[in-house]
């Protein structure tokens, strides 16, 4: 019984001993598989708001990559294609001839808009430019780069889809009556014909004006004018010179003041613009270079009138005049200006005392007057011809007492103000004018041609249907810098005068100025020299 006893204890404990290993080893393989499961399970997603920042991250990245390669490329195209034009049609015989005399607002205007595959068209300016007036102030201080507003009349003639001939040369003469224009070439150098005629079928006067001096003496020979593009690069070197006249050593106190005092003539947005740029010059660029000068420099404004600005809202008047005594700049109204000299300025405050003030510069700003070629050509057509400010036009820009002659610009003597706006406006208008007479032409060529009655009548009444409408101006507003990085805006807005001014306005000023720049290369070049400006000075 015990034997038996002792048998099964031992067969049971051999198969103790026989399950327990492999038991073991299940349930190793079993941990070791829920490990294996458990380091495969994917962690747990992050938090809701990580993930939307991170993919609005991404998001903004691509976008950003992709819009600058394509403004890039966009850039690069337009850049190779002003650079590169294409092929142009030769002159045609059969197409009349358009003479356009002048490169300024309203002749580059007519320039831009013409269709010049309707006419041979010939361009006849003393200059191969056009020049951006209302940023001249900024190029006399040297916030800009003179080449940054200038832009080359045959960069616009190139890109045209009929030649057009550019004649480097001053117009001399205009024959009414034969229809001829004379020219002559009054540069430095010269070959061997230097003068011609050329004959015109339609022509375009816009010649512009020249400073008005109203006969004062000395200031054709000692005051520095702000019209064209050598007048501000004079005012820029004269200006240095005055600067590094006082610094010259052992000079005098009483000269110091003298060489350093500045005097512009001219309450207008040039004047008033030109003197907000010197403040700017001095206050950025000249205390830190010249800090022994820089607090005798003195800026002198002078008007004739009550007030500068005449065209602007009285409440942008006190503004400006404010602002100007803020930065130091005198403001003499009422003061007329009797003599310059070449170390001095005689003027007549409103008090009827004429004194003398010391100055090392003055810079004449103050109005616009015809050319010699204008007056010649209105004395030839007396009866049209009556107004001794400009050429009398009639509502169609036509000079009046003249066949085929359009007038526009600053040598006419319309109800307009003498401005680029005004120019800028006309030269667009006569580009459209000259399609329809364009359009007409061809249509009464046609008609002398016809050869049955019947279409001798269709044609008439096509020719018929052909109207001119009149110019029409439309004031866009008048901007102007006034220094300190502030300037002052009056803009027509839905029938309401808007009036605005500080440093929002200036950015408002240069967003527009950068817009009206005939081209993107005009545009890079004027952003980047504000740019270099504010990081290294002038």
């Amino acid at each position: 019984m015990s034997m038996s006893r002792i048998l099964v204890r031992s067969h049971v404990h051999a198969q103790k001993s026989f399950f327990t290993p492999s038991t073991s080893r299940a349930q190793s393989g079993s941990v070791a598989s829920t490990a294996a499961a458990a380091s495969q399970t994917p962690p747990s997603p992050p938090p809701p708001s990580q993930g939307r920042w991170r993919h609005f991250l991404q998001t903004l990245g691509r976008v950003t990559l992709v819009t600058v390669i394509g403004t890039s490329a966009t850039f690069y195209y337009i850049t190779q294609k002003e650079k590169h034009p294409g092929p142009q049609l030769p002159f045609d015989p059969s197409k009349k001839t358009l003479v356009i005399l002048g490169s300024g607002w309203g002749a580059t205007s007519l320039l831009k808009g013409l269709d010049t595959s309707d006419y041979n068209t010939i361009v006849v300016s003393p200059k191969n430019f056009f020049l951006f007036t209302p940023l001249l102030p900024s190029v006399a201080v040297g916030t800009l780069n003179a080449r940054s507003i200038l832009q080359p009349t045959r960069y616009l003639t190139r890109h045209k889809s009929r030649q057009v001939l550019v004649i480097e040369a001053e117009a001399k003469e205009v024959d009414p009556v034969n229809k001829t224009v004379t020219l002559s070439d009054d540069s430095e150098i010269q070959g061997q014909i230097s003068s011609t005629t050329i004959p015109y079928d339609y022509l375009v006067y816009a010649v512009g004006a020249e400073t008005q001096t109203f006969g004062i003496p000395g200031v054709k020979e000692h005051a520095c004018f702000m019209k064209e593009l050598h007048d501000a690069e004079k005012m820029q070197r004269r200006f240095l010179d005055c600067v590094e006249s006082a610094a010259f050593p052992g000079q005098s106190d009483e000269e110091k003041d003298r060489l350093l005092h500045m005097v512009v003539v001219g309450g207008g947005p040039t004047g008033i613009e030109l003197s907000g740029e010197l403040r700017d010059f001095l206050e950025e660029d000249l205390k830190s270079w010249y800090p022994e000068l820089a607090s005798r420099i003195r800026i002198t404004l002078v008007e004739a009138l009550p007030n500068v600005l005449p065209s602007f809202s009285k409440e942008l008047i006190a503004y400006t005049e404010r602002t100007f005594k803020e930065s130091e700049i005198e403001i003499l109204t009422k003061t007329m200006v009797r003599k310059v000299n070449e170390k001095s300025v005689v003027l007549k405050g409103p008090d009827g005392v004429e004194r003398e003030v010391p100055c090392g510069m003055v810079v004449w700003a103050a109005g616009n007057t015809g050319r010699q070629i204008t007056r010649d050509l209105m004395a030839k057509l007396p009866e049209g011809q009556t107004n001794k400010r400009g050429i009398n036009i009639d509502d169609y820009l036509g000079m009046k007492g003249a066949r085929d002659i359009f007038a526009i610009g600053d040598c006419t003597a319309s109800s307009y103000a003498p401005t680029a706006q005004v120019a800028s406006q006309q030269g667009s208008y006569l580009a459209r004018v000259f399609k329809l007479i364009a359009k007409r032409d061809k249509l009464e060529g046609d008609l002398a041609h016809a050869e049955t009655s019947e279409e001798a009548e269709k044609l008439k009444k096509q020719v018929d249907r052909v109207k001119l409408k009149p110019f029409h101006y439309s004031h866009q507003g008048s901007l102007a810098y006034i220094g300190s990085d502030k300037a002052i805006a009056d803009l027509p807005i839905f029938g309401r005068e808007w009036t605005s001014g500080g440093v929002a306005t200036f950015m408002f000023w240069r967003s527009a100025y950068l817009s009206t720049l005939f081209s993107l290369r005009n545009r890079s070049l004027v952003a980047g020299d504000w740019v270099r400006v504010k990081l290294w000075g002038r």
